[in-house]
């Protein structure tokens, strides 16, 4: 009933699944509302979102026309307009969706995330990538984007600008310091571990040598067997309950 009743030029361009008509059909909406129109069509109580919908029925010509419009920034007197906030917002998912259903579409995903200046000064152009969505979701929290093309396993396409911008930016704001903090501490206990054999050797037994042992062995298994068995019971829950 949404899909019959809620039919716009859109909609019925999606079905043809060519650019061109896509274009037509949309080139006649204003530039405030042309990213409601492609994100968002409302009957009653039901909602459909055009670009999920292409993608779903294997419209990926519309679907790729779509991305690209919302995608091109536009502009009058008072403000600009670019679809990127709007389409997160309204699908924070789209990263996955793609991912499972219509891979070659992150391709055209990425490009529309890059501006790049006409200018040109001392052999460089001016490029803005906007990365804000796949660094945090909305709630401002890490986004699971890095996860899901990580798991969609494609190497040609986490070379691109986008995807290595903001995993570098990831990595060295973020990552880095985790990691280095947590092979520090294995380094540590590593010594700790080492510094506790070394008083196992054999001969006459010392008091200060034993209460050495102890406490090393104390700190190896609070501090560090702990931790590991904490994340193993972790990881187990997890995998009974996928």
């Amino acid at each position: 009933r949404a899909v019959s009743e809620g039919s716009t030029l859109v909609m019925r361009a999606i079905n043809t699944n060519q650019e061109s008509a896509m274009k037509k059909a949309i080139a006649i909406a204003p530039r405030g509302k042309r990213a409601m129109e492609l994100l968002n069509i409302s009957v009653g109580t039901q909602s459909i979102s055009p670009l999920f919908w292409s993608i779903e029925s294997g419209s990926l010509n519309s679907a790729r026309a779509m991305i690209v419009d919302l995608l091109t920034i536009r502009a009058d007197r008072d403000v600009y307009y670019y679809g990127c906030d709007a389409m997160f917002t309204r699908h924070p998912d789209l990263i996955l969706r793609l991912c499972n259903d219509a891979s070659t579409l992150l391709w055209t995903l990425f490009d529309g995330l890059v501006w790049r200046s006409r200018l040109v000064q001392d052999g460089q152009r001016r490029v803005n990538y906007y990365i804000k969505h796949l660094v945090q979701d909305l709630d401002g929290n890490f986004s699971p984007a890095l996860k899901w093309l990580a798991h969609h396993k494609d190497p040609r396409l986490v070379s691109h600008g986008v995807v290595m911008t903001f995993a570098d930016l990831l990595w060295n704001r973020v990552a880095s310091y985790q990691f280095l903090l947590g092979r520090g501490y294995f380094l540590f206990t590593l010594l700790v571990f080492i510094t506790s054999q070394s008083f196992l050797v054999p001969g006459e037994e010392m008091l200060w040598r034993n209460i050495l042992t102890f406490i090393c062995r104390c700190f190896l298994y609070l501090g560090s067997m702990s931790k590991l068995l904490f994340d193993q019971c972790k990881l187990a829950c997890s995998a009974f309950k996928a």
